[in-house]
């Protein structure tokens, strides 16, 4: 009787530890496979938008470059508008701020704006909409420019407050270096600030920069 219930016992482990050793391993495998998966699509994910964004950028420069303003509104924030800002400081009081609606209004219009004070004279900055995208905005090719993402490369002796102002926008900047016959001191850039809507890169702001005294 007792080799019998010492051979049930028996049997009863052994069925159990197959079992057991049945199932399997406790989510690991499938944990790492998940965090690959995560991983693999947030890099997919970033790559889509650096594309987006440089895709938005060169946009704007070839609607500038063909004084193509309809176009450049088209990319104007329908919500938020756009501002524009003379140099790297933004002056939320008194940059040029206009909604998307009033830009498209007065862009063809012969109206002209103060956008701010010119450095070293101090002088009102007047011109139409038209004048101040082609004169100053793109006042070089910036289409044959260098180009980063998030990154400023260009800088000089200006306050620079855009990360402050827009903390959680994108910017793209578009630098053309100085030449050796003005020291370098000629450089000239344009960055884009962008926010997405309805799943698109929209423009929030113009801000030019150059060396100021």
């Amino acid at each position: 009787m007792k080799k019998l219930l010492i051979a049930v016992v028996v049997l009863s482990l052994v069925a159990a530890c197959k079992k057991e050793a049945g199932k399997p391993v406790p989510n690991e495998i499938d944990s790492i496979a998940q965090n690959k998966t995560d991983s693999a699509g947030a890099v997919e994910n970033n790559a889509d938008k650096e594309a987006a964004l440089k895709q938005a950028n060169d946009e704007v420069l070839k609607a500038l470059q063909n004084k193509d303003y309809t176009a450049f509104a088209s990319m104007i924030h329908p919500q938020k508008g756009i501002r524009f800002s003379m140099y790297a400081f933004i002056n939320q009081k008194e940059d040029k701020h206009f909604s998307k609606a009033d830009f498209e209004k007065y862009q063809p219009a012969k109206t002209l704006f103060t956008w701010g004070l010119q450095d070293g004279s101090g002088d009102p900055y007047k011109a139409t909409i038209n004048d101040y995208l082609g004169k100053w905005v793109f006042s070089k090719d910036f289409t044959a420019s260098q180009y980063s993402l998030n990154k400023f490369i260009g800088g000089g002796n200006s306050l620079n407050n855009l990360k402050e102002i827009y903390p959680k926008a994108d910017f793209t900047e578009n630098y053309i270096k100085g030449t050796e016959k003005s020291g370098n001191m000629d450089w000239k850039t344009v960055r884009f600030v962008w926010e997405e809507f309805q799943g698109k890169y929209y423009l929030t702001a113009v801000v030019n920069d150059q060396w100021t005294i």
